[in-house]
Parts: structure tokens; sequence; C-alpha cells
């Protein structure tokens, strides 16, 4: 599927993941609408043809109106869910103490819940689009992580949620297949974000050491590359793809 004059959303496109992805298709004529909250959008680095909109993706009218906004301008046919959090916590913690229950159902909320209602209002926006060569109408990739599948100690919340969004891929694909709209989802590993920005040089290298190769942290650039073959790549479908060079975390 061609980027050029379609328009894009892409979520938590202020920072991190979201600000290359963002980058990446407006360089490819995309016409990019980047959500995400007040403070990050004021952080943010102007890009030409990207579009700040100040949206939480748990909101379904912020997030509707976003759409109306992103679909005047051009066929809305690529959706990227970049939002989320990381909040940690043990089920107990060192005192005995349980998880905080409002923390964990809020990382839920924002990391899975919230990329359910991008998705599906997304969705609708894109099946009332123009039928493209092959039944094609537009793509919609979400971002799980590593830790879905090897969460560490502390990571209950951020692996369950993360789980959730690796869950919904092929049943996603599958509903929005008669729509010919495809669901795919990134799996990334230790990719050098903002989350990461307050980790000491020493610390950082001790974590790019675990990974197999190449023996470094990924950078935000890499993930929105494979964003935008996916996006280009008409038969890739209903799959999760790991980005994290052979890294498999262990529990700590």
């Amino acid at each position: 599927m061609q980027i050029t004059d379609t328009a894009a959303i892409v979520t938590g496109g202020a920072s991190g993941l979201g600000a290359a992805t963002s980058r990446a298709l407006a360089a490819k004529g995309a016409r990019v609408f980047a959500l995400d909250l007040e403070n990050s959008i004021k952080n943010a680095e102007q890009v030409d043809g990207v579009t700040y909109v100040e949206a939480d993706v748990t909101d379904p009218e912020q997030v509707q109106a976003a759409i109306e906004q992103a679909s005047a301008a051009a066929p809305l046919r690529v959706v990227v869910n970049c939002a989320g959090v990381g909040w940690a916590g043990r089920i107990l913690n060192k005192a005995g103490e349980a998880h905080d229950y409002d923390l964990f159902r809020k990382v839920v909320e924002i990391n899975l819940v919230g990329t359910f209602n991008v998705m599906r209002l997304t969705a609708a926006a894109i099946a009332t689009t123009e039928e493209l060569a092959g039944g094609h109408r537009g793509v919609i990739i979400n971002t799980a992580s590593v830790a879905a599948f090897e969460g560490q100690i502390g990571q209950i919340a951020y692996s369950a949620s993360k789980g959730g969004v690796v869950g919904m891929t092929v049943p996603a694909a599958r509903d929005l297949a008669n729509k010919g709209i495809r669901v795919m989802t990134i799996a990334p590993g230790l990719v050098n974000t903002p989350m990461l920005a307050g980790v000491d040089e020493k610390f950082r290298e001790g974590l790019a050491a675990g990974v197999p190769f190449p023996k470094r942290l990924a950078e935000p650039e890499e993930y929105a590359q494979l964003a935008t073959m996916i996006v280009e790549h008409d038969y890739l479908n209903g799959e999760v793809i790991r980005m994290d060079g052979a890294l498999r975390m262990a529990p700590r």
C-alpha cells in the first residue's frame, strides 16, 4: 500500500517510538496526525507534515474528534498505536504489601484498552474509504513488547497489558479482513526511548550487553522503519514481529 497522499494517525506521536514513526510516515508523503497528551505535545519537535492533536487514547470522544480531523485531510489508511506507560510494581513488595490495584488497572487501561479504543474507532473510519487494488483499505499497527512473552520481576501490569495487545492481533485481523484492513503488532525489546532517559550510562551499557546481537539498544527510527515496511508490505497480516536483537528477557 502506498503511503503518499494518505492520512495517518500515530498515538504517542510526540516522543519516542511515536515521534520517530510520525517523522518517517511524513517523509513518505503521509499527512500525519500525532495524538498525545498536552505536556508531551508542548515539548514535541515540529515536523513538516505532522499535526499534533491533544487526545487521550482512553477517551472515545477525543479519539473520534482526532479521526474526523485526520479523515478531512486525506483518506485515513494508516494507524500506529505507540501510546503507553511502563509503570512497575511487584504483586507483593519486599515489605509484603500487595500491588496497588488502581496502578494495575491504569496500566491496562492505557496500554490495552486505549489500543483497542483507537483500533475500533479508526477501523470504522478506514472501512468507509475507497477500496484500493486487491481489496485493500488500510493497516493498523499496534505496539506490544517482549515483556508480553518474558515479563520481568515488577512487570506484572505491563506484561499483562502487552500480552493483551498480542492476543488481539489475530482476532482483530480476522474481524477486519472483510473490510480490507490488515492488523499487525510490533513487539520491541530494549529501545532508546524517553523511558530510559533517566537511566545512567553504566546501567544502559549493562542492558545493551544482554542483547545477543547487535549488542546495543534499538533506536526509535528502527521501529519506524519496520512500521513503514509493514504498511507497504501488503501480505503481512495477523502477525507479531519481535524487534529485539534475539533478546529473551531474564527474570530481572
